[in-house]
């Protein structure tokens, strides 16, 4: 004989045991405002009792929200394609929400529309995409009617709100703390020509020099990798005059700092190194790593809280010219200032 499975709880068992009505455990769920103390405390007690878990789909069909927000992104072994996701995942679920990724192989526009048309099959209030290069900028252009979404790292040209990080500030801080330390100028190693990243590092580097009325010597191309950094770092060591080196991220920084160690040039003695990322590992380099921080958190949580008041305020996506209920415009460009970490790659120019 077959022992009959047990019969899940419904919020009528949960009703029942906590001798409330359906209407009042429903509040409880949905977290109204307008239930006792005490009763709230005893319908959490009988659903922790019952092990009562809620039926999201019947949810959904009711608020017509499935609590869901989708991510697009690609690469997340690079560290600031992960952190970015997990900063946004982690704000998410403490906004209640959870989250559905769809990672690509590669950025192109064709991929971003067919990720985020998935998206929206599978029903999710709204999208995250992680677009640092300008081929996903260009994908946001034609997002779904009346989708709510929010790019990482795009540009402002589409009508998406975007929240990124400020990365000419991040290389005018490091430029400006070398030529501070009594360098000439400083030597760029950048990265992919694609990606918005190396355009607002690439510009802030450059900025600082010119203004500095210094030297602006041709950057270096890499491609986010240690071995591009490796390459980049044996030319500089064969160059004369080369005191001041920023890398475009702390693992071309590694990689630099490996070349120069191998053909004998001190760091920071005879040439100061300076990241970006400030990576987990590179307060562990030798010597460790001068770099910008990013706060991928803060940006997880201003992605979530952006689209949280487009769900909210407007679902269906207003023009970029109606407000939101008396708030900011329907586009938001939220910009996250980084901070500057100083180590022992870095000393005064000898």
């Amino acid at each position: 004989m077959t022992t009959p499975k047990r019969r899940l709880p419904v919020m009528a068992d949960v009703a029942k045991e906590a001798g409330v009505s359906h209407q009042t455990v429903s509040r409880v769920l949905n977290d109204h405002p307008n239930v006792r103390a005490d009763t709230r405390a005893r319908v959490e007690e009988a659903i922790i009792r019952l092990g009562y878990r809620r039926n999201l789909v019947a949810r959904a069909l009711v608020t017509k929200r499935s609590r869901t927000l989708g991510v697009v992104s690609f690469d997340t072994t690079l560290y600031g394609p992960a952190s970015t996701i997990y900063g946004i995942e982690q704000a998410a679920r403490s906004a209640g929400y959870f989250v559905s990724i769809v990672s690509l192989k590669s950025i192109d526009a064709a991929g971003v529309r067919d990720a985020i048309d998935y998206l929206a099959e599978q029903g999710v209030d709204g999208v995250v995409v992680v677009a640092p290069q300008r081929s996903a900028a260009r994908a946001l252009e034609n997002l779904p009617s009346g989708m709510p979404a929010v790019a990482v790292e795009g540009t402002h040209s589409a009508d998406v709100s975007v929240v990124c990080i400020d990365q000419i500030e991040g290389a005018r801080l490091a430029t400006r703390h070398l030529l501070q330390l009594g360098h000439e100028t400083v030597w760029h190693v950048s990265g992919p020509s694609d990606w918005l990243e190396t355009e607002g590092r690439m510009q802030g580097w450059r900025a600082v020099l010119e203004e500095a009325g210094r030297d602006v010597p041709e950057p270096l191309a890499g491609d986010w990798s240690p071995r591009a950094g490796y390459e980049a770092g044996k030319s500089l060591a064969r160059m004369a005059g080369v005191t001041a080196v920023f890398a475009a991220n702390d693992q071309m920084a590694l990689g630099v700092l490996r070349a120069l160690s191998e053909a004998g040039v001190r760091v920071p003695d005879q040439i100061s190194v300076v990241g970006f990322d400030d990576i987990p590992e590179s307060a562990f380099f030798s010597p460790p790593l001068t770099t910008v921080r990013q706060d991928f958190d803060v940006v997880g949580r201003h992605c979530i809280e952006v689209l949280l008041r487009q769900i909210d305020g407007h679902v269906g996506g207003p023009p970029a010219d109606m407000p939101l209920d008396g708030g900011p415009a329907a586009y938001e460009r939220l910009v996250v200032r980084p901070a500057f970490v100083v180590r022992s790659s870095t000393a005064p120019t000898r």
